[in-house]
């Protein structure tokens, strides 16, 4: 039995975005969202959640590539230098001052729990969490993570390890080297796996996306569907329009944004999942 959530990352961080999004669950095969609290376009997405109740919403906690909700003197270990507002922009600077323990995880948890607060405040009854960046693959973020989840009412959970398989990616050499930076993470998968178990949350046996990130078409997600192996998974995706308000960005998904969005609402996808016999589930039904 194969079952699968597909969610679509960066909800709030456009305009563009949020109607990609809105487009991928009542046109195509979307059927959980996460939302950034922190992002430009919080409110317009917040307004049209309710419009959507089939469309399991989460907070896509942000901890790295954006500012803080909190006051930066609240979080200062995770601000990026003495004169910022901001995070550190760069994924391996973050991980790096967290391995090496600058980063106090007590900033961490205050951030997380104000981000996940924001959403509850808003109205929205939050489904799940996960990381941008997929930042909580390090243990380090995922325990206060996990312990501003429970705070603020929250049993659910991404597991950010995905059965890193080759097919379909050798005529891809852009993201050989994604590969093996996650090949090596997964050693991580383990202790992920006890620490959600004690503190009792729920999450999925994986993902599926992660390393084709930037790179999907229908070849790559026909091989990830036809590929997928029993049990319940979570497939990662960033629908959106490459319109001037993602262009005035920096982000590295413009036009792939397009492109799965496209994929996302094709017929061809639905029939895909149904002759490989893939029930879609969101995160309302992960139980």
């Amino acid at each position: 039995m194969r079952r699968l959530i597909i969610n679509a990352d960066d909800f709030g961080l456009t305009a563009g975005i949020n109607s990609a999004i809105l487009k991928a669950h009542l046109e195509g095969v979307v059927t959980s969202a996460t939302l950034m609290a922190t992002a430009r376009a919080f409110d317009q997405a917040a307004a049209l959640a309710p419009s959507t109740p089939d469309l399991g919403v989460g907070c896509h906690v942000t901890l790295v590539d954006g500012s803080p909700l909190l006051q930066p003197s609240q979080v200062p270990t995770l601000i990026e230098g003495r004169d910022s507002v901001r995070f550190y922009r760069s994924s391996g600077a973050f991980a790096w001052h967290t391995i090496t323990r600058h980063i106090n995880p007590a900033h961490i948890e205050s951030e997380a729990a104000a981000q996940i607060h924001r959403l509850q405040a808003a109205g929205i009854s939050v489904t799940h969490v996960d990381t941008h960046k997929h930042s909580h693959i390090l243990p380090q973020v995922l325990q206060p993570l996990v312990r501003a989840a429970q705070a603020c009412g929250g049993r659910k959970i991404r597991n950010p390890f995905e059965p890193l398989r080759l097919n379909g990616l050798l005529r891809h050499p852009q993201l050989w080297k994604r590969w093996i930076q996650f090949r090596t993470l997964s050693t991580l998968a383990q202790a992920f796996c006890k620490t959600v178990k004690n503190a009792g949350m729920i999450t999925t046996d994986g993902i599926i996306g992660m390393v084709a990130t930037g790179a999907l078409d229908e070849e790559l997600f026909r091989s990830l569907i036809e590929n997928l192996p029993d049990g319940t998974w979570e497939f990662v995706c960033h629908p959106g329009y490459n319109d001037p308000e993602l262009q005035s960005l920096r982000t590295r998904l413009r036009k792939s944004r397009e492109q799965e969005l496209k994929i996302l609402t094709a017929p061809a996808t639905r029939e895909l999942l149904e002759r490989n016999q893939v029930e879609l589930i969101s995160y309302h039904d992960l139980t």
